[in-house]
């Protein structure tokens, strides 16, 4: 903290709030956005890498054994597919100043050192082939957008996986058989999908946020010449709205999901009272041929001497 603290003074003008150093530190934050007269402040939330997912499933599995239930623990023989569990976000932080980005990541997040392999490339790249188009961010904030970006990518590429999973547990509450024993993987797959709608509407309110305060930002700040400032600005809000679409399309695609799930629950209860109607117009069926004869067995089985239709000579 004192390094990243004196660079934020030297770089930036301004040491961080211990405010916001804490919310930059914190692993359960929501994702958010403050801002100041030097920098702002972004915790955006992204999914769990699959090491991460690994991890925490050794570390329960951990947990159910040192407290020893008794027999394997129904987690254990259902456990929760890997494109469920990675909705067990992760916080990552942004402090954005105008010639610093201060970023802190999840321990084991490749995220940062991804994007510097890939713009030392692309900085190499420039410098061989003079006169090229420059891929370089422009600016701290370009970094963070592309930076939450990529990780809203990773969202998009999620929906695939729960589609399948999804559609998977819908063709087997739906097949004839009306044993369904997949209640538990089902109501944890829909437990996620809320789960994931509530994390990108807070994404989409903390993209919000930055994108009002992007569009008053000073042009000073951004070039000396204003016509340069103003197109740096109008192309960091374009790349804010690109990012807040994404999220818009992930939102969607997951109530779509979840009211998928929600019909294919109501289509089976459905087919579960058409099956009881017709076991019981069978059953009716049945007891309106078997009662006449119960009525004429006891009828005539009756132990009387004198009864019409019993003798014959």
């Amino acid at each position: 903290q004192p390094a990243l603290q004196a660079a934020a003074q030297r770089l930036g003008g301004s040491p961080l709030l211990e405010l916001h150093w804490n919310d930059l530190g914190s692993d359960v934050h929501p994702s958010h956005y403050d801002g100041t007269s030097v920098y702002d402040i972004v915790i955006f939330r992204r999914l769990a890498s699959l090491a991460e997912v690994k991890r925490d499933s050794e570390r329960d599995a951990a947990v159910s054994a040192y407290h020893g239930q008794g027999g394997t623990p129904w987690r254990e023989r259902h456990p929760m597919p890997e494109s469920l569990r990675r909705i067990n976000s992760r916080a990552v932080g942004f402090a954005v100043f105008d010639r610093l980005l201060i970023s802190v990541h999840p321990s084991g997040c490749a995220t940062a050192n991804t994007f510097l392999q890939r713009y030392l490339a692309d900085a190499k790249v420039a410098v061989e082939a003079n006169g090229s188009r420059s891929r370089l961010p422009s600016s701290p904030a370009d970094l963070a957008l592309r930076m939450i970006n990529t990780m809203v990518d990773s969202y998009l590429d999620l929906r695939r996986e729960l589609s399948s999973y999804l559609e998977q547990l819908q063709a087997e509450l739906l097949k004839p058989n009306p044993r369904f024993v997949a209640w538990g993987q089902l109501m944890d797959a829909r437990r996620q999908l809320a789960l994931l709608e509530d994390l990108c509407e807070e994404q989409q309110d903390a993209m919000q946020e930055w994108i009002d305060t992007l569009r008053e930002l000073p042009l000073a700040g951004l070039a000396g010449d204003p016509r340069q400032a103003n197109a740096r600005r109008d192309a960091l809000v374009v790349r804010a709205r690109d990012v807040q679409e994404h999220i818009d399309r992930v939102i969607h695609h997951a109530r779509r999901l979840e009211q998928a799930a929600e019909t294919a629950v109501q289509i089976h209860f459905s087919a579960q009272g058409h099956r009881t109607n017709d076991i019981m117009r069978t059953l009716t069926a049945v007891t309106a041929v078997f009662l006449p004869l119960n009525l004429f067995t006891g009828f005539f089985g009756m132990n009387f001497e004198h009864l019409p239709l019993i003798h014959s000579s």
